[in-house]
């Protein structure tokens, strides 16, 4: 991978863990009511369940890269294609209601132990999830490498990005609870992401794979 790809990775990454979520409305509801350190173990149960749906989605595209230059090719594109209805869902989507589903969650004590298996469910249970890693990865592959060491650096770094920025809105949400429940910063905020994945959908898609 070059530096210039390695960049583009990470702004993408740095874009798509930043985007507020199921995951990022699960931690913040925890964080407001069980606080911080025991929300921290939803961001773990998010990352394990990323995990998972990383390594799937890494065997299944380590057979197809070695077998069909063709079918990378077709994934290559309609990944970037993904990118774009995923730019173009984020611009136009209707806000998550913080404070409807804060009051359907039950305010008592909760373990540690649950909020990671509610999270890692979260995590699992969402099917686009691993859509979502199958259309990322492939536009960052050189196929005339090793595929192992290539899978397993860009899953760590989205599982870095992704329990960091967990973290932030779990502290945020902690401490700010009041500015986060404005709806309109936060629709400005899946605007401007949007528009990033639209952009680096045709970025990518006209990008060679080497």
């Amino acid at each position: 991978m070059t530096i210039q790809s390695w960049l583009m990775y990470l702004t993408l990454v740095f874009v798509a863990t930043a985007t507020p979520g199921p995951a990022v409305l699960f931690i913040m509801t925890n964080s407001t009511l069980h606080g911080w350190k025991k929300a921290s173990f939803a961001a773990l149960g998010n990352i394990a369940g990323l995990l998972c749906l990383g390594i799937i989605a890494v065997t299944g595209l380590g057979t197809i890269l070695k077998t069909s230059e063709i079918i990378f090719n077709l994934i290559k594109y309609a990944g970037a294609a993904y990118l774009v209805y995923l730019g173009l869902k984020l611009i136009f989507q209707k806000n998550f209601d913080f404070v409807m589903m804060k009051e359907r969650m039950i305010s008592t004590d909760i373990s540690s132990h649950k909020i990671f298996i509610q999270a890692l469910g979260v995590a699992l249970s969402n099917p686009k999830a691993i859509v979502f890693l199958t259309a990322l990865f492939p536009q960052f592959i050189n196929t005339n490498e090793l595929l192992v060491p290539q899978f397993s650096m860009l899953i760590a770094t989205l599982m870095f990005f992704s329990f960091s920025f967990l973290m932030f809105y779990s502290l945020l949400a902690h401490q700010a609870k009041i500015w986060l429940s404005k709806p309109n910063r936060i629709s400005a905020f899946n605007k401007i992401s949007g528009s990033i994945f639209i952009g680096f959908g045709v970025l990518l898609a006209t990008s060679s794979n080497k």
